[in-house]
């Protein structure tokens, strides 16, 4: 009697997984287009010059992306997944507040600097500071609904933002100039975030920032410099390209990037899960916590390279160059080491949603600042060297390097995990601070 009882909540709960699991990879694909389009639309009407003043206002939004997701949704995920609904909302209710904070905040920084700099890239950066509070909002509706299992939430969420940016974005090809489409992909992610209010039935307050900076200090802080470190890195190297070898070198970079994007809308959305669903892993067994984040690495890794190979020889010029225009040649000239650099990204990413998932927040510190630096010397050193080949080299090479040390650590972490079970009342961190992620959960699918 015992044994098709267990087999039947074996297969409950991996059912779970795989329902919570698709609905991730279904909402970055939302997502994902949606940005894909507005990439392509824009590369097409603006130019090299012009996609490369689109990409510096893209980094710029995901540093300040990272910021709020630093120290407002990562602590969320870590540490409110499947808690009591009343639970989360209160838990919601600051963080989503904490993130409208980074966003007026930043979004002030990038509307100065845009008043500073004039021209077309000073106009572009003025509009991303008015329209960033409501993109990180938006984002943070995403997380706090795959924290609660909810993500057709997330994906309604994300496919409003498509549909409202139907009408914008025909605007801006019409008016032309990169700070339109800013402004339309800016405006509808604002749409989608008031829907987010309505969808989640929790107002933001702002007013919460403080003590939720508070609670959340032990995590909060060492994810906001894990985050900031790869998103300032990959802004410096963006800017060091600019410098060296113009903005056309920074479109190309970009472009390159561009065409993988399609797979990584799927390791994107296998990421929006891989920490919930890493943390539930957990609770139910350690090896089961291995294999899952292994196999995330594994999956992501193989099939970057898949994707990659595909548009290195099966997509034929003519259907490039209409895609792309005249960033084609240049972007496929790119695609090896890129598709390699993003490969490396994979394999990481497991190996991330692991120490998160054990809250091993200095391991995966440590990880991140290393790679940081390897990254930043790749790329910036690859540009004085080879222009906008030898940065997309020096990274590949860098985020290889860089997976052995997440899995140093991971390893690390999961030593360390195993020492403090044998110890009741142990963290890595020293006693157990009561918290959602501490009190006693059960396993939920």
């Amino acid at each position: 009697m015992h044994t098709p009882a267990r087999l039947r909540l074996g297969a409950w709960r991996r059912h779970g997984t795989t329902h919570r699991l698709g609905w991730g990879l279904a909402d970055q694909a939302v997502s994902s287009l949606t940005n894909f389009l507005v990439v392509i639309l824009v590369a097409r009407a603006v130019g090299p010059s012009g996609f490369g003043i689109f990409s510096l206002v893209y980094v710029t939004y995901g540093v300040a992306l990272n910021v709020s997701r630093g120290l407002a949704t990562d602590p969320l995920v870590v540490r409110y997944s499947g808690v009591s609904t009343d639970c989360w909302r209160r838990a919601v209710r600051n963080a989503a507040g904490t993130a409208l904070t980074v966003g007026c905040v930043m979004g002030a920084g990038c509307a100065a600097l845009g008043l500073v700099l004039g021209g077309s890239l000073g106009a572009a950066f003025l509009v991303l500071g008015v329209v960033l509070p409501g993109l990180l909002l938006q984002d943070s509706w995403r997380y706090a609904f795959f924290a609660s299992g909810q993500g057709r939430k997330s994906f309604t969420n994300d496919l409003a933002w498509g549909l409202a940016l139907v009408p914008l974005i025909v605007l801006a090809s019409h008016e032309g100039g990169v700070p339109w489409f800013v402004f339309a992909w800016g405006v509808a992610g604002g749409v989608a975030a008031l829907l987010g209010i309505f969808q989640a039935r929790v107002l933001p307050r702002p007013t919460g920032t403080r003590m939720w900076l508070t609670q959340q200090r032990e995590l909060g802080s060492r994810y906001l410099v894990e985050n900031v470190s790869m998103s300032t890195v990959s802004q410096l190297r963006f800017f060091s390209v600019g410098a060296i070898a113009g903005l056309s070198a920074v479109g190309e970079v970009k472009a390159a990037e561009v065409l993988l994007g399609p797979w990584l809308a799927v390791l994107q959305g296998l990421s929006l899960v891989a920490v919930p669903e890493a943390a539930r892993m957990l609770r139910r067994s350690l090896r089961a916590f291995v294999v899952f984040c292994t196999a995330l690495a594994i999956v992501q890794a193989v099939g970057v390279a898949l994707w990659g190979l595909t548009i290195m020889f099966l997509v034929p010029d003519a259907l490039g160059t209409r895609l792309l225009g005249s960033l084609w040649d240049p972007a496929v000239a790119l695609m090896l080491p890129t598709t390699l650099a993003f490969m490396g990204i994979g394999f990481w990413n497991g190996a991330a949603a692991g120490l998160r998932g054990l809250a091993a927040a200095p391991r995966s510190l440590r990880a991140t600042l290393i790679c940081a630096c390897l990254y930043l010397v790749g790329g910036v050193g690859g540009g004085v060297a080879g222009g906008a080949l030898g940065s997309a080299w020096g990274v590949a090479a860098a985020t290889m390097i860089g997976t052995a040390v997440w899995w140093w650590q991971f390893r690390a972490g999961l030593r360390d995990r195993r020492q403090t079970d044998a110890v009741p009342g142990l963290t890595e961190a020293g006693p157990t601070i009561p918290t959602a992620s501490s009190a006693p959960i059960p396993t939920r699918p």
